[in-house]
């Protein structure tokens, strides 16, 4: 027995040894032959590992120590298609460190400490179409930095300390599709820098400093679909013309200080589908504001403070199908502000204080189809329903909270007031009303004065109805008409007034204190003075040698003309004898015309 042991022993100990893997696997590393895959994070190398197969496809290196990548590093990996070397701490990168790996797709170099991409580091990856750059210490992009990335989809160079891109720094990315630029030191967009991206679809701009969006910024990017603005705290105006030449479908204006909604800018944006403006501090929605946003299905103003949605402020809007208008100070949304309320399919308007009473009844009576995004608007007031969800009121809640009571003037006595001119005149128009009516005033001329300020200038509706006139003005004279509306109808109210013209002796005062003013207002000074004094005597003069060469010239045509001429005169017959011999009949004598 212990023989054959020893014979089995010497057997084994001569059977050839087992081949190693195909190219091996780097001592730190897992290698998965199957995938073609080398997975090194995390293992505190310093430099790229020898021994990695050559075959491989996709190299993990991330969260290592390595510093600097060399020409020679990668050579040996000619069918290398994804490089990750993000979390690293490489400050420099030599020309060609890349050049040997033709089939490359993905390149991260995320997280390290790049402060500069020197020519020629991009050489060679005509087939790269990611390359992420975000996180480093990037100041300044050069001039054909990119120019070897033909094939270059996505290009990430977010969380940098950029301060300025070069006129051509994106020359050559002609099939570049997404452009992300954020947390950056940049203070303005370059349009000519863009204008090379003729490919780009979709350009996100967040986290900058930018304090303005220029006229046709983005003219040179017809074939942008979408546009992301997001944590601009300098932007205050989206300015009309700064997104001419865009066909967008989706915009993102979002963190801003913008105060209104960019009706002029999106005018021209007929086939936007999406449109988000949250968190800027817009307080109300003017009428029309995106009539000619006909295709529009998403709109979201969340947490954007608003107060007033004015009726038809959704008008053109046919395909509306989501609304999100969560986190704001509405207290109701009325069915009259849509174009129409059967594409909705989506409403948000939680997180608002709700009215719950008949301006609200559409919601009510479509609360079972609608649907709310798993957050359901709740009632804040009338105190019997606070706090419950409109979704789960019941059906006899519609004839009790849900009844509108049309407006009705109390004091229907007919105001007619006599004014002096300069006088102050108030008519007063009290309403009540189920939901509080408003109260407006429209004047002799057609035009309406509103609580908001809306009007003549010097005329005003007060808190409760009252309309007043300051300083008024024989103009003003005529039939003023309050109306009081609200969800449930209006009312009306007539009031006359008669403003009588100043007396004429107040008018000669007020004239002559007019001209003080104005002499007071136009003083005369010597340069005044002198260049008046100038300009009379040179007319003057003009004047005396018109004179005077009209007389030269009559004086020239003298003596060209006969000045004497005959006459010939006939004496009246008269009775008595006949003249006498030496007498004529008739006698002519010569006359000299002076």
């Amino acid at each position: 027995m212990t023989c054959w042991l020893c014979v089995l022993s010497l057997q084994l100990l001569l059977l050839p040894a087992a081949p190693p893997p195909a190219g091996g696997c780097p001592a730190r590393c897992e290698c998965a032959a199957q995938t073609r895959t080398v997975a090194c994070a995390r293992r505190r190398l310093t430099a790229v590992p020898d021994g990695i197969p050559a075959e491989t496809r996709l190299l993990e290196l991330s969260r290592n120590r390595i510093r600097c990548l060399n020409p020679g590093d990668l050579a040996a990996l000619p069918l290398l298609e994804e490089l990750d070397l993000s979390e690293n701490v490489i400050a420099h990168v030599e020309p060609g460190a890349f050049a040997n790996l033709p089939r490359l797709r993905v390149l991260r170099l995320r997280g390290n400490l790049l402060k500069l991409i020197p020519p020629g580091v991009f050489t060679r990856l005509d087939n790269l179409t990611l390359l992420d750059l975000s996180e480093n210490k990037l100041v300044i992009l050069l001039d054909y930095t990119f120019q070897d990335l033909r094939s270059l989809r996505r290009l990430e160079v977010g969380d940098n300390d950029l301060v300025f891109i070069s006129r051509r720094a994106f020359a050559g990315l002609l099939a570049l599709e997404e452009l992300t630029l954020e947390r950056c030191n940049l203070t303005a967009l370059s349009g000519e820098s863009l204008g090379y991206l003729r490919g780009l679809g979709a350009l996100r701009l967040r986290h900058l400093a930018i304090a303005a969006l220029e006229d046709q910024n983005f003219r040179r990017l017809p074939g942008l679909l979408h546009l992301e603005i997001d944590n601009w705290p300098l932007l205050e105006e989206v300015a009309p013309g700064s997104l001419q030449g865009l066909n967008l479908t989706s915009l993102s204006v979002t963190h801003t200080n913008i105060t209104a909604v960019p009706a002029a800018a999106l005018r021209h944006q007929a086939h936007l589908t999406c449109l988000n403006l949250s968190h800027n501090p817009i307080s109300t929605v003017p009428r029309g504001s995106f009539r000619d946003l006909i295709r529009l299905r998403e709109l979201h103003l969340a947490g954007a403070l608003l107060a007033v949605v004015e009726p038809q402020a959704f008008l053109g809007l046919r395909q509306i199908r989501l609304l999100n208008l969560s986190n704001n100070l509405l207290s109701t949304l009325e069915e009259s502000t849509f174009h129409s309320v059967n594409t909705l399919e989506t409403l948000r308007v939680d997180g608002n204080p709700l009215a719950c009473d008949c301006r609200l009844l559409w919601i009510v009576q479509r609360r079972k189809t609608l649907n709310f995004d798993g957050r359901l608007p709740v009632c804040a007031t009338p105190a019997e329903v606070r706090g419950d969800a409109l979704r789960n009121l019941p059906d006899s809640a519609l004839f009790e909270y849900f009844v509108c009571r049309k407006p009705q003037i109390r004091e229907r006595r007919l105001q007619q007031v006599t004014a002096a001119a300069g006088e102050a005149v108030r008519f007063q128009c009290r309403a009540e009303g189920e939901p509080a009516p408003t109260v407006a005033w429209v004047t002799p001329q057609h035009r309406a004065v509103t609580g908001t300020g809306s009007g003549t200038g010097r005329a005003r509706v007060l808190p409760g109805g009252t309309l007043e006139i300051l300083d008024a003005r024989p103009q003003d004279s005529g039939t003023y008409t309050c109306v009081a509306s609200n969800a449930g109808g209006n009312d009306t109210y007539f009031a006359t007034l008669t403003v009588q013209p100043e007396p004429a002796a107040n008018r000669t005062l007020g004239e002559g204190r007019n001209e003080t003013l104005a002499a007071a207002r136009f003083p005369l000074d010597l340069t005044t003075i002198l260049v008046s004094t100038a300009m009379g005597c040179i007319t003057f003069l003009g004047v005396v040698l018109f004179c005077f060469l009209l007389l030269f010239v009559w004086s020239r045509g003298r003596g060209q003309h006969k000045n004497n001429f005959s006459v010939e005169y006939s004496f009246r017959k008269v009775e008595g004898p006949a003249p006498g011999a030496g007498q004529g009949s008739s006698r002519k004598f010569n006359m000299k015309m002076i």
